[in-house]
């Protein structure tokens, strides 16, 4: 049986400019803010930012913790735009000190789009719909499967299908014939949704220098060992990858299995307690809810 879950929450790893950034992309979008900012101390890493915050009332969350990963177009953020004025001031903010992957201009699926790389290096896909219709969620983390997983995007949605409860594929649209590199039936575009949020995929044979890597990554909130334990088993399949509750994919997708009481300790603790449940996680690979109870309660 599938156990019940949270729904997923995109990570974004930043060097130190988590708060920056993410004050900065709460001024672009409607319905945003800074949700907290906290701090932990002697990590690895030194002293970490921790914020959460919500786009369009979506909710993500990021990290300063210094310059081990470098955000890749293999994972951006998806953007469904309300109008032309508000897709041309988004574009505009986001490009300066960024640089176009493709510019904003009328493109046969969209009225304007935009694959835009900020100034902090993470890569948006900026989209006016030619048909706006009924629109669940404006903003959508967004996959490609390039290189040694080029041609697994399908294969990746089904299994994430399989392990999630409330998850389904909405859609999916296939390269034809003639459109080499790209091979004929793999995917161009599809939609599909994880714990009743959805997500972005396609499969890409052109040549990238870039793959899947830890700057961006899919939290999974469990309240209860057994949960974690679930999508650990699942999940997991690069044993030396396994840190701080972090894992990869069979695909090379990064995801973060975190129980929900932790965040409740990180965030309520006195500055003892939190400590002591940094020191405790760090030394995890899969998250021990009991330890990490024994840590805060000092035990």
């Amino acid at each position: 049986m599938k156990p019940l879950i949270k729904p997923i929450t995109p990570h974004l790893w930043f060097d130190k400019e988590a708060k920056e950034a993410v004050e900065f992309y709460t001024t672009l979008f409607p319905q945003s803010e800074v949700v907290s900012v906290k701090t932990i101390t002697d990590t690895p890493s030194g002293d970490c930012d921790i914020v959460a915050f919500k786009l369009w009332d979506y909710s993500l969350m990021s990290i300063s913790a210094g310059p081990l990963f470098k955000f890749t177009p293999a994972v951006s953020i998806s953007v469904q735009c309300e109008n032309e004025e508000q897709i041309d001031k988004i574009y505009h903010a986001l490009r300066e000190g960024g640089d176009d992957l493709m510019p904003l201009d009328v493109y046969p699926w969209s009225k304007k789009y935009a694959w835009v790389k900020d100034k902090y290096g993470l890569t948006w896909q900026l989209n006016l719909p030619n048909d706006q219709g009924v629109i669940k969620q404006r903003i959508n983390p967004a996959l490609m499967y390039v290189g040694d997983v080029c041609g697994k995007a399908e294969e990746a949605i089904n299994y994430y299908v399989s392990v999630f409860p409330n998850s389904k594929i909405n859609s999916i649209f296939r390269y034809e014939k003639g459109q080499e590199p790209d091979k004929e039936g793999t995917v161009a575009h599809a939609e599909f949704e994880l714990g009743g949020k959805l997500i972005m995929a396609l499969d890409s044979a052109r040549e990238h220098k870039f793959n899947f890597n830890e700057a961006v990554s899919l939290m999974i909130y469990c309240e209860t060992q057994e949960e974690i334990d679930y999508y650990w088993e699942k999940l997991s399949a690069v044993p030396e990858s396994e840190q701080c509750g972090w894992l990869k994919d069979k695909y090379g997708l990064s995801w973060q299995v975190v129980p929900v009481a932790m965040d409740e300790m990180m965030s309520k603790g006195t500055p003892e307690q939190i400590e002591r449940v940094t020191k405790a996680f760090l030394t995890m690979k899969k998250f021990d809810l009991a330890a990490l109870n024994q840590a805060y309660q000092g035990q």
